[in-house]
């Protein structure tokens, strides 16, 4: 797509204020009003008569400002996670030896001198202009690289390491980095100033990290003075820059983050203390808009979820050690939040994995370079004691510093339950969760994504994943890329790749650039019945074709029953080619049977697939296809593994059904699966070793599904 085209299609996303608000930011940014450049001591402090020598005494004595990062917290959080303070340490010389990993691309070394704005993997340097001058989109530039290394989210490590060892190396090599980084990046120049999001995200860490190297003998005034300096301009910029409208997603929440915890920590600058007040009643409004009633993210990311919600944690703590009003929407925020990725996760159920991910974290204070749905539920008990995300959430450091540093009980190791996590829905969300035993099944209901942008959503409406005795079956293929590779961003979010139905090979909603959909498709649930472990829901994403189509789809899953049935309705006038598709994970096999695909594990069978239209149906399988990018997974940003993408086609007049029979573990055999369309009605049968299954539909009502079997062993699918 053009960039002109790119624009235009932007343009439409927009309100009129929006418009007013963008034309304003130009010219702020034109007349030096945008909060990039360094104010005079006497215009930047709130105490004119201020002594620099005082201030930096007073930063290290904790007076006026939380304390996270301190001697006494870091032994006693050493006695308790040795292995995990272990596992910081090597990560911290690995930085001290300049290596540098980020998301799934190789490491490389960034020497003792780091360069930093130049790019190791793309080697591309780039300029040392005005950020705001600089579009990272132009090209196959990648700035997502440069923009990890200059998030510094190293410093806390360093800071650590040093607390815990006392070891000058760790301290010294840290205000090393922040000198040459100063000196290389000074306020509103460069990539690293590019976006006020990676400015507040950065001013965290940054402040962070200094706070637990205050005591350091390299912590001098001239440098406390340049920091604080930095973090100032750092904190208006996040305020004047901010993400709004239909920008305003978690790159909001970045910036006004930062922004509050400047000020928690540096209380002596007046602009962010000036400012305070509104970012923090905006941070609030926003953590309501982007974790949901139902607690389900609205960008439809569960990585982005988690990372949004840290991002709130880390302010919801410092306003608990400060002593201010903690507002209460924001706790019930990421309350809400945890009991949701609970439901998702359980005891011992893989990670959910949906929508966009690219390993962000709001502040690094562990060795692990991805977080998981656990070790967020434990930071999220460390923040507000909540029990549920306490009971399921696993200890880190980061939850282990934030759990001494309030007295909370989540730094104790998560226990999970001894009941079984029930089945769930999450209407705002737009996930339905089936569980029987150690089977769980999802199924996306829901939008394509948040807010008028949709930027991390995926078009997978209707698609299901499967994961039995907690590994994944029928999983997401993941994200792979934002910006290294168009076309391999395109398809990992597109509608093919993903466990539901494509119709004529074009995706279900409208692709506008990397972060934006032109248009998107909008779902209707009819029925949700959990006790029956029934889902009936339907998408208009194809009526914007020249023949208007309409995908329908019921997920039958009965908890006593081993079989998962999934039943897609295609409903329009032409012909079309309609294909449903059945990601795998990588570490299984598929092979072709007469009507579909046997899928095993090291051997051993773990799921069937059978298929059966009201037309010519025939299986097909790829893997690991270079010019179409199919059979594909991704669990980290710019890196992917060949896993088998398997499914069937057919191509015939609409309205089509198509059957999918999903038997998991060995069936031994199961044949014959059988569909036939009786005016409103689909009738389904399927033979397995004890005998014929079978299930009607009735289309014409909402969540209709009623079936017997004629084998003694299956017994009453429901009744309507």
């Amino acid at each position: 797509m053009s960039k002109l085209a790119w624009y235009a299609g932007r343009a439409t996303a927009m309100s009129p204020r929006e418009v007013v608000w963008r034309a304003r930011r130009v010219v702020d940014t034109l007349t030096n009003r945008d909060g990039l450049r360094e104010y005079a001591d006497s215009r930047m402090l709130t105490n004119l008569g201020s002594d620099w020598t005082a201030l930096l005494q007073d930063f290290r004595d904790g007076i006026g400002r939380p304390v996270l990062l301190d001697q006494e917290r870091a032994g006693e959080v050493q006695s308790q996670h040795l292995a995990q303070v272990g596992r910081l340490l090597v990560e911290a010389d690995r930085v001290l030896a300049g290596d540098r990993t980020y998301f799934g691309h190789r490491t490389v070394n960034v020497g003792r001198a780091v360069d930093w704005n130049h790019d190791p993997i793309a080697d591309y340097h780039w300029p040392a202009v005005a950020g705001s001058r600089i579009d990272h989109r132009a090209g196959r530039r990648d700035p997502k690289w440069i923009w990890e290394l200059n998030r510094l989210q190293h410093l806390p490590l360093l800071a650590q390491a040093w607390l815990y060892t006392d070891e000058l190396r760790y301290s010294e090599a840290a205000f090393a980095h922040l000198d040459s980084w100063l000196d290389q990046n000074p306020i509103g120049c460069g990539i690293a100033w590019r976006g006020a999001f990676e400015v507040g995200v950065r001013a965290i860490s940054v402040a962070l990290g200094v706070q637990g190297l205050r005591n350091a003998p390299a912590m001098t005034t001239s440098r406390y003075r340049r920091i604080v300096r930095m973090l100032d301009a750092s904190a208006r910029h996040c305020w004047h820059a901010r993400s709004r409208f239909s920008s305003a997603n978690n790159h909001v929440v970045g910036e006004l983050a930062g922004l509050v915890t400047v000020h928690l920590l540096f209380p002596e600058l007046s602009a962010p203390a000036a400012l305070y007040g509104r970012a923090l009643d905006t941070l609030t409004e926003e953590a309501d808009r982007l974790i949901l009633p139902d607690g389900a993210g609205a960008e439809q990311s569960v990585a982005y979820q988690i990372f949004t919600a840290e991002l709130l944690a880390v302010v919801v703590a410092l306003l608990q050690l400060s002593g201010e009003r903690v507002p209460v929407r924001l706790t019930e925020a990421l309350n809400r939040g945890a009991a949701y990725l609970v439901s998702l996760v359980g005891t011992e159920d893989p990670d959910p994995r949906y929508g966009d991910d690219d390993d962000s974290f709001a502040v690094r204070l562990g060795a692990e370079h991805k977080r998981t749905v656990r070790e967020h539920l434990g930071i999220v008990g460390a923040v507000t004691a909540h029990a549920t995300a306490a009971r399921y959430g696993h200890r880190t450091l980061t939850s282990a510093w934030l759990g001494n540093a309030l007295c909370t009980s989540a730094g104790r190791p998560g226990v999970g339950g001894d009941d079984p996590t029930p089945s769930a829905y999450a209407p705002n969300g737009g996930l339905v969760v089936l569980r029987h035993g150690r089977r769980r099944l999802t199924m996306d209901v829901g939008p394509l994504g948040y807010p008028a942008t949709a930027a991390h959503g995926h078009a997978d409406a209707l698609g299901i994943t499967l994961s039995v005795e907690g590994r994944e079956l029928v999983t997401d293929p993941g994200t792979a890329s934002f910006y290294g590779d168009p076309a391999v961003r395109d398809m990992h979010r597109g509608t093919r790749t993903h466990a539901t139905v494509c119709i004529d090979n074009v995706d279900q909603s409208l692709i506008g650039g990397p972060f934006y959909w032109r248009s998107r498709a909008r779902t209707t649930v009819h029925s949700v019945d959990l006790d029956r472990g029934v889902v009936d829901a339907e998408h208009d994403g194809y009526c914007r074709l020249d023949d208007p189509v309409v995908h329908r789809r019921w997920l039958i899953a009965p908890a006593e029953d081993p079989v998962v049935i999934v039943v897609d309705l295609i409903c329009g006038l032409s012909d079309h080619d309609v294909a449903v598709s059945w990601p795998l994970h990588p570490d299984l096999v598929s092979t072709p049977t007469r009507t579909g695909q046997r899928i095993t594990r090291d051997g051993e069978p773990v799921l069937e697939l059978c298929y059966a239209a009201t037309t010519t149906i025939w299986p097909e399988q790829v893997r690991a296809d270079g010019a179409s990018n199919l059979g594909w997974w991704s669990d980290r940003l710019e890196a992917r593994r060949p896993a088998w993408l398997v499914g069937a086609r057919c191509r015939s007049g609409a309205p089509v059904a198509i059957l999918s029979v999903l038997h998991v573990g060995d069936p031994g055999v199961t044949a014959a699966p059988r569909i036939v369309r009786e005016g409103s009605a689909l009738k389904v049968s399927w033979y397995q070793q004890d005998g014929q299954h079978g299930l009607t539909i009735d289309a014409g009502r909402r969540g209709a599904v009623s079936g017997v079997s004629l084998s003694p062993l299956m017994g009453l699918v429901g009744k309507r």
